[in-house]
């Protein structure tokens, strides 16, 4: 059984009118074996599991052997900028979803992807300033603090 210690929030920087089968076929694309999450969040709210939660997915380098990684669809507006576009039931259901993996996983950390990357001074979090991606498009660290 793997240790898991985080929990990353991805947006998959798309559209919302993206497909999990889209999403599905980017990380082919890419030639990854596993996909980058496993599990997606559509914008209806209906949560998708791609990989087992024993198999290593490629969220974020460096720490897929000890995280679990959760997306939701979108991040992208009409002119292609990063945001948080969310809707009402993707935030239901990914709080819904982080509860129930922290149920499984109490010790783990949630994370956005931009709270790990890059880390640049070497102990696994990474400077205020430091900011080069976006990706959840959201304070996911704060957001989900109560958790």
């Amino acid at each position: 059984m793997r240790k898991i210690e985080r929990i990353f929030v991805h947006c998959t920087a798309s559209h919302q009118t993206a497909s999990v089968n889209d999403i599905k076929n980017e990380f082919k694309r890419k030639g990854w074996k596993n996909p980058g999450y496993h599990y997606i969040v559509d914008p209806g709210g209906a949560i998708h599991q791609l990989l087992d939660d024993e198999k290593v997915s490629n969220g974020v380098r460096g720490y897929n052997q000890t995280a679990i990684n959760v997306a939701y669809i979108g991040g992208i507006d009409a002119e292609d900028k990063a945001t948080d576009n969310r809707t009402e039931p993707q935030k239901k259901a990914l709080a819904k979803l982080l509860r129930l993996l922290r149920s499984r996983y109490p010790d783990a950390v949630i994370l956005g992807h931009r709270d790990i990357s890059p880390d640049t001074n070497g102990n696994g979090t990474v400077d205020p300033w430091e900011r080069i991606k976006e990706c959840p498009c959201f304070d996911a660290k704060t957001e989900y603090a109560g958790l």
